[in-house]
């Protein structure tokens, strides 16, 4: 008897923790992600925020572009801006604690990270989720120092031809139980930027 009543306290103090998971993983997979913006590119350590035009490139820079072309080495940093969004109705805040990313530029695979910040999603308000990025743009696609700069000019939303970003992640979400991890990767966003 008194193993029965200990079994029922336990089952007591589970069920709420129980629903509390349940009811975090439900606010998590109502999250909306889009992409918000592209910031603070950089191209061979080229600012491109005062850039809209390859004929804008100083002497110097379009030396240091022409360099690393020559070396297969043309380092382009950037940021993306996820903006999350816990729809109004759900009861819960969600909590990312990590996801795993892979950047498609074009369609084309080009490398993959971790967002290892935690962040907050509290119901009805968008939160910016930056994902810092860094690739070596000569590994990736091939051209002109001309259209390498109009490829990340574009990326920027900055100008050059329309190009299509999309992010492919696996978010996990902080639960009573620990970390949960989602079963498989979604295309949290794919815009054309650029244009």
């Amino acid at each position: 008897m008194r193993q029965t009543r200990c079994l029922l306290a336990a089952l007591a103090l589970a069920v709420p923790t129980g629903c509390a998971t349940l009811q975090q993983l439900a606010a998590l997979r109502n999250v909306d992600f889009t992409l918000d913006r592209v910031s603070d590119v950089y191209l061979a350590g080229i600012d491109l925020a005062r850039i809209d035009s390859y004929e804008d490139l100083t002497v110097t820079q379009v030396a240091r572009l022409a360099l690393g072309l020559r070396e297969r080495e043309l380092p382009m940093d950037f940021e993306v801006h996820l903006l999350a969004e816990n729809p109004a109705d759900n009861a819960t805040d969600a909590r990312l604690v990590r996801m795993d990313w892979t950047l498609l530029l074009q369609g084309r695979e080009t490398l993959s990270g971790t967002f290892a910040d935690e962040v907050l999603l509290p119901p009805g308000r968008p939160t910016d989720v930056p994902i810092g990025v860094s690739l070596n743009l000569v590994e990736f696609f091939e051209g002109s120092g001309r259209d390498l700069v109009e490829l990340a000019l574009a990326i920027s939303g900055r100008g050059g031809a329309p190009k299509e970003i999309a992010l492919e992640a696996t978010p996990v979400v902080d639960t009573a139980l620990g970390p949960m991890r989602y079963p498989r990767p979604i295309t949290i966003v794919s815009r054309e930027v650029g244009g």
